[in-house]
């Protein structure tokens, strides 16, 4: 009785809990907050400094393409004598020099400008869409970890307490006064070995989700965090405060299901404006075509110098000019099939929007009822089972210490509570996922998806 009473003081005191987890003395630790990973990851992302160059390239590309093509200089004789090669021989031999110029097709030289423009226009809203693309991947493994981290802590914490209940046990069973039977102590050892199995299992999601993030911290790390190999300290640890990120424009989630007014939303999205820009780009194409009905013009002027006669007589230098233009005869094998292939390659453009649309709407729909699901769990844990699965644990345990209860109802009650509680930090953590997702939907900046 008297180990039983001692016990029993302990277990109600660990069995008072609440949804935020105890904090923890912070020792120097490196401690991997939200924000900065997602920062830290932004900045080594590879793909958005390519990107940033593509965009360079083609820019300086849509000057270059704006720029008339480089007149041509032509040097030469003409109809020198072959039998004496002399040049005051024949009045038609003469020493020329020519220039020429050729202009483009109407005005397509300032429509390729501007479809190079605009190409160049769409590359931020990529890099946007990247950063919130890579900000919900880092979100959901940083989460990830966290869960694991937590949901060891409070194995770790309970832990104790089925060591005090199998030494309980042990001492009831060696007594003459208790009823503790030898399967009792076998049941307190295998839920001891049981919690070992589960926490070896959660460090393994911990240190695989910490692993996947080493892969966007390898640069740029050593500036940010105190170690040189963030992954090789041995006190690496995740904050301990639940991260609590806030949704977005949640007015939006209880908008009634009205498809075209939810497509709406997304008008703004990077994802969106970047397809935009591409089919604005690609219409170009058709006035670029239309302007191949128009024909092209060289002009060309030369100068020929003459010398005098083998009379000593002067002859008059020549002056040529002369105008080159191309006939559109055949323009329904060239000119028409070109403009019909930029009205199909445009047309093929816009069905990505449609597309686009339909993706956003759909990742909508799942995650808000993911998040309504989540929300219903999470009511029914805090209202009614924690409540009622720690009064029943509190029941077994001064049930079983008055000798009125079964040590096997004990075990049972405290896994439960336990289960219970690791069940609502899941819940907890996948509400948070599912906000992450749900705030990439309905911003244009992609630091405000986590806003705290």
């Amino acid at each position: 009785m008297i180990y039983k009473s001692l016990f029993l003081s302990s277990l109600i005191i660990s069995s008072s809990f609440s949804l935020e987890l105890d904090d923890i003395v912070k020792k120097d630790v490196n401690e991997l907050a939200l924000q900065n990973v997602i920062k830290i990851a932004v900045l080594n992302d590879s793909w958005l400094k390519g990107n940033e160059y593509s965009q360079e390239a083609i820019e300086e590309s849509s000057i270059a393409a704006g720029t008339y093509a480089d007149p041509k200089v032509t040097i030469g004789a003409a109809n020198i004598p072959t039998d004496t090669f002399d040049l005051n021989q024949e009045a038609m031999t003469q020493l020329k020099v020519g220039i020429s110029q050729m202009f483009p097709r109407g005005d397509s030289l300032e429509i390729r400008q501007e479809q190079l423009k605009l190409q160049a226009s769409q590359y931020p809203y990529q890099r946007e869409d990247r950063k919130g693309k890579l900000t919900v991947q880092i979100a959901q493994l940083w989460l990830e970890a966290y869960k694991a981290q937590e949901s060891i802590a409070l194995i770790e914490k309970n832990r104790s307490l089925f060591e005090q209940l199998a030494d309980i046990a042990e001492s009831s069973y060696s007594s003459t006064f208790g009823k503790t039977r030898q399967q009792d102590i076998i049941r307190a050892q295998l839920e001891l070995t049981k919690l070992e199995d589960r926490l070896t299992l959660l460090k393994q999601k911990k240190d695989t989700a910490l692993l996947s993030l080493s892969e966007w911290l390898s640069d740029s790390t050593e500036d940010k965090i105190n170690s040189g190999n963030i992954l090789e300290s041995s006190n690496l640890l995740l904050p301990r405060s639940f991260p609590n990120i806030e949704m977005i424009n949640p007015n939006y989630f209880n908008l009634k299901e009205d498809s075209e007014k939810i497509l709406t939303m997304f008008e703004n999205h990077p994802s969106i404006k970047n397809i935009e820009q591409k089919i604005k780009a690609t219409s170009k194409s058709i006035k670029l075509a239309r302007e191949n009905y128009k024909p092209q013009f060289s002009v060309n002027t030369s100068y020929a110098k003459r010398e005098d006669d083998l009379m000593g007589r002067n002859r008059a230098d020549l002056f040529s000019v002369g105008l080159t233009f191309d006939l559109l005869i055949f323009v329904k094998n060239k000119q028409e099939k070109e403009l019909k292939v930029a009205m199909l390659k445009t047309k093929s453009v816009e069905t990505e929007k449609i597309l686009q649309y339909k993706k956003l709407f759909s990742l909508y729909e799942t995650t808000k009822a993911d998040l309504i699901r989540l929300k219903e769990r999470q009511s029914l844990y805090l209202t009614k089972l924690l409540p009622q699965m720690n009064e029943q644990s509190e029941a077994s345990l001064t049930a079983y210490t008055n000798d009125d209860g079964d040590f096997p109802e004990v075990v049972r009650s405290r896994i439960s509570l336990l289960n219970a509680q690791i069940d609502i930090l899941n819940i907890n953590v996948d509400i948070q996922k599912n906000i992450v997702k749900y705030n990439y939907l309905f911003t244009d900046n992609a630091e405000n998806i986590v806003n705290r």
